[in-house]
Parts: C-alpha cells; sequence; structure tokens
C-alpha cells in the first residue's frame, strides 16, 4: 500500500465541499472526547510541560519529525460543553473521530511535510516574547503530543495510515465486495416512510426486511415517475448523485426511461472522486454490496482494461470505499435489470490537471479509448450511466451571499446553456465550454458527463428533467439533471 499524497490540500478542499450528503455527522463514527491541543497554559496537556530532549527528538519516527496531515474533514461539534471540531477521515479508512479545540486547526495546517515540530513550534510562539525559549519548550510539547494523537488516529502520512490502510485492503480482498454505505440510504427513506417500527433482531431476517423496504421504496418512485415514452432503445442516461431525499424524483425520471427495456449485458457506472487521493480515473475488480444484494462487476471487461492499462487503474481503489456516485445508483440497476455485471469507475475532471504526468495513473483520454476497444471486443449489450451533480452555489461552497431567487434563475440560465452544449451530442465542445467559462457554479462530473457521452454512441440526446434542490437558508444550491442518451 503506502499510496503518496498526490492531490495538494487545497485541492482536496475544493473538491470535499462539493459534498452535500446530509449524513457526514451521523456517518462519522463514533467521536472519542478527547481534547488534546490547547493554547492555554494551564490545560490538561500544558502540566508539568517541558521541552523534548535531544534523545526524544533524534528518536522520533520521520513521519513524526516533519508531520504532513492527511485530508480531514472538519466538523463543528460540542464537547463537554465547548466548542470543538471533530477530525473526520473522508476516505473512510479510519471509522473513529477524533476531537480538537477549534484553535488546534490553526497549527494543523502547518503539518506540510514541510516544518519539523520545532519550526512548527517557533512559528506558534513570538518573535518578541521575553520568555520566547521557556515558551518554545512549551509549545513543541503541545504540538508533539498533538502530532503523535493524529498518527494513532491515523491521520497523518505514514507507517500508521499504511497499517489501517493495509487492514481494509486486506478485508476488501478478502470479502471481493464494497460494504454498504451510501445505499443504507435508502432503507432509511423506506423506513420512515413506512412509520418507523423496530427492524428485526436476526441479521438474516434484517437483511430481508431491509431488502423489502428498499424495493418498495424504488417501485413507488419509479411508478410516480413519468414515462418519457422515447422511441429509440436508451443506450444511456445522465441522472444525480445527490441523496435520495432531495434526488429521488430526478432518479426516477432518468431510470424510468429503462423500465421495460431489455436487460443488458452490463452497466457501465461512472462517477466523480469527491473523497480520494487519486488523480486519474479509479477502478476496482470487486463487486458491492446494497442492501439489495451483491453486484458483481464484468470479469471480462476488467481483465481486458488491465491488459491494456495494466494495474495503474486499481492503484487507488480504495478510494471507492467511502464514494456515493456510483454506489447510489445499484439499487435502481438492481431493480431493473436483476443481477446484471456493473462496471464502476471515477473519472477525473478535465479542467483540472493531473498532479503528475508520470504515467502512475490512468489519464480520462486513456481509459475512454481502452474501455471503446475492450467493449468492442468483448461484444454485446452495455448501458451506461454518467452519475452527475450540476451547479454548487451558495455560502456552503465559499459563496460570499445566501441563495435567492435572483441567483437560481442566473443557475438555471448557466446551467442549461451548458446543457445545450451536451445535448448537442459534441462531448469535446461541451469540455471546451467548461473550459472557457472556468466553471464559475462548481459542476462536479463534467468528466464523466464527457465519457459517457463519447462512449454511448448516441444518435440524439434529450433533456429528461432539471432541478434544483436549495435549503430553507439559501446556505446550499446543488442543481442536478435527468438526461437521455438515446440509439439509433
Amino acid at each position: 500500500m503506502g499510496r503518496s499524497p498526490r492531490i495538494p490540500d487545497q485541492a482536496f478542499r475544493d473538491r470535499t465541499e462539493h459534498d452535500t450528503r446530509p449524513d457526514l455527522v451521523e456517518s462519522s463514527g463514533p467521536i472519542r472526547r478527547q481534547t488534546i491541543f490547547s493554547t492555554h497554559q494551564r490545560g490538561p496537556c500544558c502540566t508539568r510541560v517541558q521541552s523534548p530532549t535531544m534523545s526524544e527528538t533524534a528518536n522520533r519516527p520521520p513521519h513524526l519529525d516533519t508531520p504532513h496531515a492527511r485530508p480531514v474533514q472538519p466538523i463543528p461539534v460540542q464537547n463537554d460543553g465547548k466548542q470543538a471540531i471533530a477530525l473526520r477521515d473522508p476516505s473512510m479508512l479510519v471509522q473513529q473521530t477524533m476531537v480538537v479545540p477549534p484553535q488546534a486547526m490553526g497549527v494543523i495546517q502547518l503539518f506540510d511535510g514541510s516544518n519539523s515540530i520545532e519550526q512548527i513550534a517557533g512559528k506558534l510562539v513570538r518573535e518578541d516574547d521575553p520568555e520566547r525559549d521557556t515558551n518554545l519548550g512549551k509549545a513543541a510539547t503541545q504540538v508533539t503530543a498533538l502530532v503523535e494523537q493524529m498518527d494513532k488516529f491515523g491521520l497523518l502520512w505514514g507507517p500508521t495510515f499504511e497499517g489501517y490502510e493495509k487492514q481494509v485492503a486486506d478485508k476488501l480482498a478478502e470479502t471481493g465486495a464494497f460494504p454498504v454505505q451510501a445505499s443504507m440510504s435508502l432503507v432509511q427513506v423506506a423506513h420512515q416512510a413506512a412509520g418507523g417500527g423496530e427492524p428485526p433482531e436476526s441479521p438474516e431476517e434484517q437483511a430481508t426486511w431491509a431488502k423489502n423496504l428498499a424495493e418498495g421504496q424504488l417501485t413507488t418512485w419509479m411508478d410516480e415517475a413519468e414515462d418519457p415514452e422515447f422511441d429509440q432503445t436508451v443506450v444511456g442516461l445522465v441522472v444525480p448523485h445527490l441523496d435520495y431525499p432531495r434526488g429521488a424524483e430526478v432518479y426516477a425520471g432518468g431510470y424510468r426511461a429503462w423500465q421495460g427495456a431489455p436487460r443488458p449485458d452490463r452497466v457501465v457506472v461512472l462517477g466523480t472522486n469527491h473523497f480520494g487521493i487519486g488523480d486519474g480515473v479509479v477502478m476496482s475488480p470487486y463487486g458491492h454490496l446494497t442492501p439489495l444484494g451483491r453486484v458483481e462487476t464484468d470479469r471480462a471487461v476488467i481483465e481486458g482494461l488491465k491488459a491494456k492499462l495494466g494495474d495503474r487503474l486499481f492503484k487507488d481503489q480504495l478510494d471507492l470505499l467511502p464514494e456515493h456516485s456510483i454506489e447510489l445508483h445499484l439499487p435502481f440497476i438492481q431493480h431493473l435489470f436483476g443481477d446484471v455485471p456493473v462496471i464502476g469507475a471515477l473519472l477525473p475532471d478535465p479542467l483540472i490537471p493531473m498532479i503528475a504526468d508520470d504515467g502512475a495513473r490512468v489519464s480520462h483520454d486513456e481509459f475512454v479509448n481502452a474501455l471503446r476497444e475492450v467493449l468492442a471486443e468483448v461484444g454485446g449489450t452495455t448501458y451506461f450511466v454518467s452519475s452527475a451533480d450540476l451547479s454548487h452555489v451558495g455560502p456552503q461552497f465559499g459563496e460570499p451571499k445566501p441563495v435567492d431567487e435572483a441567483r437560481r434563475v442566473e443557475v438555471e440560465r448557466h446551467d442549461r446553456e451548458h446543457l445545450g452544449k451536451f445535448i448537442s451530442n459534441d462531448a469535446d465542445s461541451f469540455v471546451e465550454s467548461m473550459e472557457w467559462c472556468k466553471n464559475p457554479t462548481r459542476w462536479c462530473s463534467i468528466g464523466n458527463m464527457a465519457a459517457t457521452a463519447a462512449l454511448a454512441g448516441a444518435s440524439e440526446i434529450e433533456l429528461v428533467d432539471y432541478r434544483q434542490a436549495v435549503d430553507d437558508r439559501g446556505a446550499a444550491l446543488v442543481s442536478v439533471a435527468a438526461i437521455a442518451l438515446l440509439g439509433d
């Protein structure tokens, strides 16, 4: 294992800001109520402090001496009645959540792999401090405590994190499938709609109960969706990866076009890498678990891609563990086509260059060309799904003002202009238009939309639905669409 941190911290923050799932706190795992950094002179980590000795400094492992923090997701929480920050691992490789006081965040920003603990301490104490030497020692002790605790929680790059990563990778190899994550919210929605109640106690009965709830909810959504009544075969869809409560009608409006369609030989689902470190295309040879059961991949396609692109295609496969943009579509596909094989891949944004053009990862164009060749070699019918959300605007995404009606109109005008480029069935023109305007409303799935258009071979593309999800306070607007790619 031991993947290197290829994604700069700011680029990672820009990407994770696009996540709008409502369950970030609930799904973050147990919160350990342990504060390990304080700027107070007399705090739990400042009693009887003394400067690290020369031998202690010499014996520190290199990854602790110059700490490099992994990307974390800060979540405001209350800790013993005081404001605190929970540090969540967005990759979900480490389930525990570490709590620090707010002032620790400024210190953690200095953990970039280029500063030693002593250098970090030097930046925390004023040059004109009359007791600078004494306070440097205290600061170094506090920083050391913070570094050591973050390392225990796997929040630093280094051997401790690699150990956590290996445990997850070994478990994944043993089961051969990614566990149920985001798709379990389908059961939660259905359970709430059914009026609640206690689930069965035995795991077997609980699995059947969850499957029945999920199937029932999918049937309800599909029955309520309007039939687009296309004469041509629908060879591909663009549908959201927004959470089910806000996006269900658009999901169903898109998938309704496949109700009653012949079962394909496989479905390719192209998603977006929201949380991972991979800056190229990310795939895995493993399947997925959902409340409806196990989804297997297409072995012939996987082996064909591996023959053309090598193992680098799977180098960052653990990025799929927390990723919802593929998993949220699997129950719909299972509902419509049963145990059809699914090939999932996370595609990078073509507007953002790869960190290193060293051939260690698979580029967007390499993948599209290789997949096109492999599908032609394997034969059979393939359907495509682009898992795409469009604009992300409002204070939650870094904008200064709440979303008002004028902003909604402005966003819709922008969205429809660029949807028009996509619907014109010219993938290159679509990407060029986004590149020209610099994607001001933060569409997060340009790569997988362009790849779907390039691969599906549609003769015509039609917009089925367009909607905006806005919260009551105007803190965030996420726009989504359902689009059908039609064959001959």
